[in-house]
């Protein structure tokens, strides 16, 4: 934890030094709220606006359920449908426009919605970003950081907060983890839990083949096991961004007994785990399947979010590994 906070401080304060926001202190929220707003984003790139964004596009659902939980409906989504099966923390309004795929948006969707601001990841394309870019700024934050996650999930918020007014927000909000973080580590504690084994997992069939993603130390919610005392199972490395390892049934006989969490969707992919792999021989015989240790965490629980999914995890993973 001290690791984090001190990653989080300094990030913080590079952002400050930039001009995250430059608006005046006002005891007047209506002329602070019109104040001009400046933000450097991801591409260590200036993004100055008039006043804080009202009316803006969310290209990634992690961006998206922070500016929902922010308290500004953005008014175009990218794959609403996805979202809304995956991201129950923070719920859209009907009103909200579908702009597209994930990594496939409609430029033109986008710029019909007129948007005084759209926000990106580090995963969006150069050539959409230029044309978006055309019709309005484009803030692009880090999609994920597998050697900070925790301090990336706290900056995009911070940046996000920044750009839309939301600054003071955003610090709560991020506070509001640390707690719900503190606290779920002394539950685990509290129940003799604490060092105990754990691995994570998500899985998803094509045909007749399943392929399983392992969330090591450097993902999200790796890192967040982590911090609540619990201790990774899998020592394999994943990618640089988002911390995900691929490997198969095979791959994971490898794994001892301990706490085997993994996230499904009924309406998305199914349950690979509890339904095509649930009378194989191999599977039924890994070890946390003999002992009773597999826990399937509620549906919409996004694992690439902001601090509420992130919280929603948190609970999960602490009902799971204590009951």
């Amino acid at each position: 934890m001290k690791r984090t906070t001190a990653l989080l401080a300094a990030a913080l304060f590079v952002l400050t030094a930039c001009g995250t926001s430059e608006p005046a202190a006002s005891d007047d929220t209506s002329n602070a709220a019109a104040q001009p707003v400046s933000v450097t984003d991801a591409r260590n790139k200036k993004i100055d606006l008039k006043a804080p964004a009202t009316k803006v596009v969310g290209l990634e659902w992690g961006v998206v359920e922070n500016l929902v939980t922010l308290g500004v409906m953005p008014v175009g989504v990218a794959d609403t449908k996805g979202y809304t099966n995956w991201v129950t923390a923070a719920k859209l309004d009907p009103s909200v426009k579908d702009v597209g795929t994930r990594g496939e948006s409609s430029v033109d969707a986008i710029v019909a919605l007129n948007p005084d601001l759209v926000i990106t990841t580090t995963d969006e394309s150069a050539n959409t970003i230029a044309q978006l870019e055309k019709a309005a700024p484009v803030l692009v934050v880090r999609g994920a950081d597998a050697a900070n996650a925790i301090p990336q999930m706290k900056i995009n918020l911070d940046l996000v907060g920044a750009a839309v007014g939301k600054a003071e927000q955003a610090k709560q909000l991020n506070a509001d983890f640390d707690k719900a973080l503190a606290d779920g580590k002394q539950k685990i504690a509290d129940a003799g839990k604490a060092g105990e084994g754990f691995t994570m997992a998500d899985g998803y069939k094509q045909g007749s083949t399943i392929s399983i993603r392992m969330y090591t130390t450097g993902s999200l919610l790796g890192a967040v096991a982590t911090e609540l005392g619990l201790k990774n199972g899998w020592t394999g490395t994943g990618d640089k961004d988002y911390g995900l390892a691929q490997t198969d049934l095979e791959g994971m006989t490898k794994l001892k007994d301990g706490n085997f969490l993994y996230i499904a969707n009924k309406n998305d992919g199914g349950d690979v785990f509890g339904g095509d792999l649930a009378g194989n021989a191999i599977w039924k015989n890994l070890p946390f399947v003999k002992s009773g240790n597999v826990h399937r965490l509620p549906d919409g629980i996004w694992m690439f979010g902001g601090p509420k999914s992130t919280q929603q995890f948190i609970d999960a993973t602490v009902q799971a590994v204590t009951s």
